[in-house]
């Protein structure tokens, strides 16, 4: 009994879910960017996206001077859905989604001299999963379901792929800040680096000022004849 469940499990990671094709489109996947805004110009992607899920796009500035940059979200109709200015994060869910491509666009136009390191993520939500989660137990038998509880050992399996995504997302959010806190010090270093060479330079002007000073002071202007 045990290993005819074992078998239908394996099936199930091995083939694809019952009623979908091997040649179908291949779902949506959550992503990952970061990229450099030099100061002065906009860019903008290009996310395609199913009809009927949850889409969530978050964003974070780790580098550069102000840790800000001007965002805008727009449906596939061009229906502005979120739109802010000189923020350092964000995070913004849109449900229903529309079926076609949302543009994600971060600008820098107010800075002239500053470029922004910016990273966002993608995560999306698709009511189809639920719906390929049902196709595993198919390839099991009525009985075995009975004697092994099918319906609880589904329940702990979604579970447990949920709250990895989310720990997976976590991870991601904590590289990010971690990330925007290192350049700050680094930049903090460099500005205490710099300053403490410009207070020496200035300590031994000073110092050399003074010691001419002295010495001018202590000098017979006028000798004596012999």
């Amino acid at each position: 009994m045990a290993a005819g469940v074992a078998l239908a499990l394996a099936l199930w990671l091995l083939l694809p879910p019952v009623g979908v094709g091997v040649g179908g489109p291949p779902p949506i996947q959550d992503g990952e960017f970061t990229f450099l805004l030099p100061a002065g110009r906009k860019q903008c992607f290009y996310q395609s996206a199913p009809a009927n899920a949850s889409l969530e796009a978050e964003y974070q500035v780790i580098g550069g001077a102000g840790l800000d940059v001007d965002f805008t979200l727009e449906s596939p109709q061009g229906v502005l859905l979120v739109s802010e200015a000189r923020k350092a994060d964000g995070v913004h869910t849109v449900e229903p989604t529309e079926a076609g491509d949302y543009r994600l666009c971060f600008d820098n136009s107010f800075s002239t001299i500053s470029e922004k390191l910016v990273f966002f993520e993608l995560i999306f939500d698709s009511l189809q999963d639920d719906e390929e989660v049902e196709g595993w137990a198919e390839a099991v038998e009525p009985e075995e379901m009975l004697d092994v509880k099918m319906e609880d050992i589904k329940e702990s399996m979604e579970t447990m792929r949920t709250r990895l995504e989310r720990s997976i997302q976590v991870l991601t959010l904590l590289r990010a800040l971690e990330a925007r806190d290192r350049n700050l010090q680094e930049g903090n270093l460099e500005r205490v680096n710099f300053w403490s060479a410009v207070n020496v330079a200035a300590l031994l002007l000073v110092a050399v000022l003074q010691v001419c000073t002295l010495k001018r002071f202590f000098q017979d202007k006028h000798p004596v004849p012999t």
